[in-house]
């Protein structure tokens, strides 16, 4: 594994990111999941309260024009921790328990090229890049993983997730029903998620109502144990995904329902991340980035968070399943009290990170996010360096253009779902209300262009 990632990253790599003169900073990520564009106080929710995100917008950057990978998770996770569009990588949809692939094994994660930068990592929660040994987050860079392989609302695969010794056992479960536990299981009533720390599963089923707190705790036990080297954590934690759960102290306090208690306690567990980087001396050098993997989940209702006043949700490619929460963090480096509308994706992550860490991108490979910091820095002049974004197959954004050809309700929708051509202003129309694009045909075709150009480039290795 140490020569092939040698061979992948490029044996100047170490040679470059042991040379660096200056200190390499710390870097945490936290991406929720199916956290909508306005669940959070600095975004306009009128419900949901978050006075440590708030606190950490306040301090940082705010990001309204900030775009994930992909609106689903699976994909949406590996185009932030490679860089590049998730199609590349293997991994345009989702993964499942009886999947039998994840991301492809030749990508080189953000873990893999931090830790031959010399930093710690961890992965804390979902991952859902692959759960087979291959492609879990042991294998891909991460010196350390607990957490659930997969989506919440899925299931135990015991033929390729073999139990601790220790293991947790709840809800009077036994071994038996273990090593009986089907792979195909489609029976939502009786899917119970798997707890993992490495590659074993320790408790069976997961105890969700305690994972936000639990994955709190271990995020600032490791960065306790890793404050006199440099260390990169993704933090993911497994809600707001439905099934929605939340520990006693937080159950029934908000005003927006289970939905919000989700959302207050990963605020508290922001706050208290944020306390031990003062405690320990290293807020001034950590960069810390709050985002959610996709849209909200809108067909779950009051399950479902919001993307007002965007449209649509999961699933799709209108704004409100790409636009999401974008915070960026860094007292002394990251002017604080900014907000900016430049269009920025989580595919700049994996570069801006790199360039940071003073490690040069992997060789052999077209990354398709950039260098953010003179943005994040409030340089003059600094612009979005995204002309064209594309999102799935099916749509583009310049500048305040945004074109779709591809199906007018989200991907899995049960109705009647034709494909339509759609153009839209949005800095005059952010909800994506008026489709202009029988009025501006020249422009409709000039990105209609530009989209066929975009999924030509997803065949470039």
């Amino acid at each position: 594994m140490k020569r092939e990632l040698l061979f992948l990253l490029g044996a100047a790599t170490l040679a470059d990111a042991a040379a660096g003169a200056v200190e390499k900073p710390n870097i945490i990520v936290i991406l929720t999941d199916d956290q909508g564009y306005q669940d959070l106080g600095c975004y306009g929710s009128p419900l949901i309260k978050t006075p440590n995100i708030d606190r950490m917008a306040a301090e940082g950057l705010r990001l309204t024009s900030f775009y994930a990978a992909a609106p689903v998770c699976s994909a949406s996770r590996a185009g932030l921790l490679t860089g590049r569009h998730p199609e590349r990588a293997g991994a345009g949809g989702v993964f499942f328990p009886n999947s039998d692939n994840g991301m492809r094994l030749d990508e080189v994660t953000l873990a893999q090229a931090l830790k031959a930068g010399g930093y710690a990592t961890a992965c804390i929660g979902k991952w859902h890049l692959g759960h087979l040994p291959r492609y879990l987050p042991t294998r891909r860079g991460f010196d350390y993983y607990f957490g659930i392989p997969y989506s919440n609302d899925m299931w135990l695969d015991a033929e390729n997730i073999p139990p601790a010794e220790n293991i947790m056992l709840r809800e009077g479960k036994t071994l038996a029903d273990y090593r009986a536990t089907p792979r195909d299981k489609r029976d939502l009533s009786r899917r119970k998620v798997p707890l993992m720390r490495g590659e074993h599963c320790v408790e069976w089923p997961a105890d969700q109502d305690t994972l936000t707190q639990r994955y709190a705790a271990e995020t600032v036990a490791f960065i306790h144990k890793h404050k006199a080297a440099p260390f990169f954590i993704y933090l993911t934690p497994a809600m707001p995904h439905v099934p929605l759960h939340a520990s006693a102290a937080f159950r029934g306090k908000s005003a927006r329902g289970l939905y919000g208690d989700c959302v207050e306690e990963i605020d508290w567990a922001v706050g208290g991340i944020f306390r031990a980087l003062r405690e320990t001396g290293l807020d001034k050098k950590t960069l810390v980035i709050f985002s959610s993997d996709n849209g909200p989940w809108t067909t779950q209702g009051a399950d479902g968070g919001s993307a007002q006043p965007l449209r649509g949700g999961k699933h799709s490619s209108y704004e409100g399943g790409v636009r999401v929460p974008g915070i960026f963090w860094w007292p002394g480096v990251i002017p604080a009290g900014r907000t900016s509308d430049l269009v920025l994706s989580a595919l700049d992550i994996f570069p801006t990170a790199l360039a940071l860490a003073g490690v040069r991108p992997p060789r052999g490979r077209a990354l398709d996010g950039h260098d953010i910091m003179p943005v994040l820095r409030g340089e003059p002049g600094a612009v979005s360096p995204w002309a064209v974004i594309g999102f799935e197959t099916t749509a583009v954004r310049a500048g305040g253009w945004k074109y779709r050809n591809g199906p007018l309700h989200i991907r899995y929708s049960q109705k009647e779902n034709p494909k339509v051509t759609q153009l839209f202003d949005l800095d005059n129309d952010i909800g994506e209300k008026n489709n202009l694009a029988g009025e501006q045909p020249e422009k409709a075709a000039e990105l209609q262009r530009a989209l066929d150009e975009y999924k030509k480039s997803l065949w470039k290795k």
